[in-house]
């Protein structure tokens, strides 16, 4: 008996020993870090379908991406992590060849899995990566549709807690801002002329320097900005304007990035601008102004003058102003266009076309020019007042311009160029 009660004791010690280490075992396993964080995507389906669903917490639902190979979803843990786990829930549209990667800095990445023989469903792929940045890299669809993902999930140990809710007073307004003076000008235009100098009228440009008619993303991504904030790599230009012949550049030189001219569920939406996105606003042909002239022109401080489609006579001391808003809903799949328009579309009655079903934030280019009086003595290299256009390429790092999407535009909050309210 004394023998039996031994034996007894021991097995009651190893079997709360393995209790404990089970124990262990389960208060040890790695957290999910990517719910609720910024997620982009190389395309999505439809307004309904944006990257930010995949990392919402919520099975009902979905991202989709356009129907075509190769995709991929990324999402941005905030800080560096090491990464454990992977979870990707298949909605039936899925791959059967990806890669899991991970990185630092969202442009060089680590491949931590790789198969060619998924089969949908529900997959938990063991990984061992470490990065701020994780992707699913599609390369091959199973079906004739996009690839769609309820749930991407990322399991490890670090990243950053999402951002702390701002305190003091919020002005609900959706919107974001860079301030780029300008820069250069030159005959140029690598949006419409590119490889060919001299072909344009004279432009201004602000923003990214030495931006010429052979100027691609991967030039504006590897130069200098005069924006603040300085992370704004884009380029932004318009036709040089002209007082008594000659050239007179803005003295200031705003890019306002919004959420205004939708509805609230459409605002709730927004999608980032897609890295590479160039965007024409305005007629640089128009012969007369007309219902759909873009531009507008008013003068700095005295709102009794109006606003006009044409220049307007400032009183003495004013400034002349030039607003231009650029069209905010996407094809979801074209960064240019072969007319350079027809990939964005401007909404209606408040949300975005079916042919065009991703709302992005809408841009205000706002310009401010030393002249004022009569208006015969103005013109653009472009023509009269109505012919006033702008061009946009997009070179903002993506998870800058997430993140501001997600803490400024879709939350309806006012931020800085810091991207802060």
């Amino acid at each position: 008996m004394r023998r039996t009660g031994s034996f007894a004791a021991v097995l009651v010690l190893l079997l709360g020993g393995y209790l404990v280490a089970a124990a262990g075992d389960a208060v040890a396993a790695d957290p999910l870090i990517s719910q609720g964080r910024a997620a982009s995507a190389s395309s999505t389906e439809n307004g309904g379908t944006p990257a930010a669903n995949a990392v919402d917490g919520n099975n009902g639902t979905r991202w989709a991406s356009a129907f075509s190979d190769p995709q991929w979803l990324q999402v941005d843990l905030g800080a560096s992590a090491t990464i454990s786990r992977v979870v990707l829930r298949w909605e039936a549209a899925y791959a059967t060849a990806y890669t899991i990667q991970t990185s630092a800095t969202g442009s060089s990445w680590t491949t931590v899995y790789s198969t060619t023989t998924a089969t949908g469903g529900n997959q938990d792929l063991t990984v061992s990566g470490s990065g701020r940045y994780v992707r699913v890299n599609t390369t091959r669809r199973a079906t004739q549709w996009g690839v769609s993902l309820w749930e991407f999930q990322v399991y490890g140990v670090g990243g950053s807690a999402p951002p702390p809710p701002p305190t003091g007073p919020i002005v609900r307004v959706s919107e974001f801002l860079a301030d780029c003076p300008f820069s250069h000008r030159l005959p140029d235009d690598p949006i419409i002329y590119p490889g060919l100098p001299g072909a344009s009228h004279m432009h201004s440009f602000f923003g990214a320097r030495n931006v010429n008619a052979y100027t691609n993303l991967g030039d504006l991504q590897a130069g200098t900005s005069n924006c603040n904030p300085s992370i704004d790599l884009s380029s932004y230009w318009v036709p040089t304007l002209y007082w008594d012949n000659q050239p007179v550049e803005p003295v200031t030189g705003v890019f306002y990035y919004l959420g205004e001219g939708v509805r609230a569920d459409v605002t709730a939406r927004i999608q980032s601008l897609p890295l590479g996105l160039r965007i024409v606003a305005g007629n640089a042909q128009a012969t007369a102004p007309d219902s759909t002239t873009i531009s507008r022109w008013s003068c700095l401080h005295h709102n009794e003058v109006g606003a006009g489609k044409d220049f307007v006579t400032c009183p003495a001391g004013s400034m002349l102003e030039s607003y231009l808003d650029f069209p905010q809903c996407w094809n979801g799949r074209d960064l240019d266009s072969p007319n350079h328009k027809s990939h964005m579309a401007y909404p209606v009655n408040g949300d975005c076309p079916s042919t065009h079903p991703v709302p992005v934030p809408k841009l205000r280019q706002v310009l401010r020019y030393p002249v004022n009086g009569d208006p015969a003595r103005i013109r653009l290299a472009s023509g009269r007042g109505f012919t006033m256009h702008g061009d946009f390429f997009n070179a903002w790092p993506e998870a800058e311009m997430e993140r501001r999407v997600r803490d400024c535009i879709r939350p309806i909050i006012k931020c800085g160029v810091n991207g802060t309210p």
